[in-house]
């Protein structure tokens, strides 16, 4: 019988990514019903992601450096041994407190997908790093499809089903990791390493090249957060299925449509797409049309208009993220892939503190064309960023 070949470091990479996004999508469209079973508000939803937030901010950028010392496999293995710690303990929560820590000790050790991309830069060229961010965006979009369906499908049999169902998958993530992930070549510096991440976020925010490039990233991965912290909540607030207000199951098709028309984008345009326009045309289309999607959301009434509305934000995002991304690793030196990285992971930390809590509250307060609204207008900032400061395309940063 013919072995499976995973030399080819991509094969292996995807496949603990996928599992990874599974366990994670099957608690996104579970956790705010889970937690208000349990008394929360929108708002105390809204606390519960933003403490898993900052605790990935705090850790991020220690994870990232860590891995460009160490090695990128043995952080991202103690990386998934506290996610898989964190669903296990979030499966036996019945209480509200146990559902915060459970959540933050998933985010102290919330550093897989920062290290698998720069896990992604050491094995490829530059002129390959969109499209090898594809694949791992199409995990992303996979995972998407398959988690959220999982959830809406188990949840009927009890709330702690699918919870430990992403445990177990965490599990096979730690073990696909340690067995079938090769190791890369460390590329750390002789240079002394800042520890926290605000020292990281300076230092790079002080390099014209990157900048630009930061601020974009920062405004896409907020208005995302901002949007995939609330859409459950919103669904179950605005819409109806057969007079009952939107559940687990419904929100989880819908979430699973979103992770269908992703796959479709990061499978089948993006490689045309990256070719035909480049990366900086493909980001201003990215944030127009994820802005009018988010826009559009918060102006139907109805279940084929938000379908449609849906269209538009998720080809958004899932062009934004591998071309940003792509652009930023181009533009610092090799040795410090890991810790940019990781200060582009703070900066997701930031906007999933921020963004929950403005998110929950309005959305408690009835406020929900605000809400999308708001997702909407942080989409077109980065569209003006982007216009107004591209310098960042033209060559790679000199960083002190």
């Amino acid at each position: 019988m013919k072995k499976v070949n995973f030399t080819n470091p991509m094969i292996p990479i995807f496949l603990i990514v996928l599992v990874d996004v599974l366990g994670m999508t099957i608690i996104l469209p579970l956790l705010p019903f889970y937690s208000e079973s349990l008394g929360a508000t929108p708002f105390v939803v809204g606390m519960i992601v933003a403490v898993y937030g900052l605790c990935q901010f705090i850790a991020g950028p220690i994870l990232g450096q860590a891995s460009d010392k160490v090695g990128r496999k043995k952080i991202l293995v103690i990386s998934q041994v506290g996610t898989c710690i964190g669903f296990i303990l979030l499966g036996l929560s019945n209480t509200l407190w146990l559902i915060f820590l459970a959540r933050i000790i998933d985010g102290l050790t919330a550093g897989n997908i920062s290290v698998a991309q720069a896990y992604i830069s050491d094995v490829t060229e530059p002129k390959d790093r969109t499209k090898a961010f594809g694949i791992l965006g199409s995990a992303f979009s996979l995972g998407f499809i398959i988690g959220p369906a999982l959830s809406g499908f188990l949840a009927k049999y009890g709330a702690h089903v699918p919870i430990f169902l992403a445990a177990g998958l965490s599990f096979l993530s730690i073990v696909a990791t340690m067995t079938i992930l090769p190791h890369t070549e460390i590329h750390a510096s002789s240079e002394k390493r800042n520890k926290f991440a605000a020292k990281n976020i300076h230092k790079y925010f002080n390099v014209k090249e990157v900048a630009p490039l930061l601020m974009q990233f920062f405004a896409f991965i907020f208005a995302f957060a901002f949007f995939m912290s609330g859409f459950a909540m919103f669904l179950g607030e605005k819409f109806f299925f057969h007079g009952q207000h939107f559940g687990p199951q419904q929100v989880g098709l819908v979430f699973t449509f979103i992770g269908c028309l992703s796959l479709i984008v990061q499978v089948g345009l993006l490689k045309k797409l990256s070719s035909s326009l480049g990366e900086k045309k493909l980001i201003i289309l990215g944030f127009i049309t994820m802005g009018a999607g988010y826009f559009f959301v918060g102006e139907i009434a109805t279940i084929p208009f938000l379908l449609a509305a849906l269209i538009l934000n998720t080809f958004g995002s899932a062009v934004l993220r591998p071309s940003i991304t792509s652009a930023i690793t181009k533009v610092v030196p090799r040795d410090q892939q890991g810790a940019i990285l990781g200060v582009t992971q703070s900066l997701q930390s930031v906007a999933q503190i921020v963004a929950p809590l403005i998110g929950g509250y309005l959305i408690g307060q009835g406020n929900l064309s605000g809400w999308a609204w708001t997702c909407s207008s942080i989409a077109f900032a980065g569209l003006l960023i982007m216009i107004y400061q591209n310098r960042a395309f033209k060559k790679v940063a000199v960083i002190e």
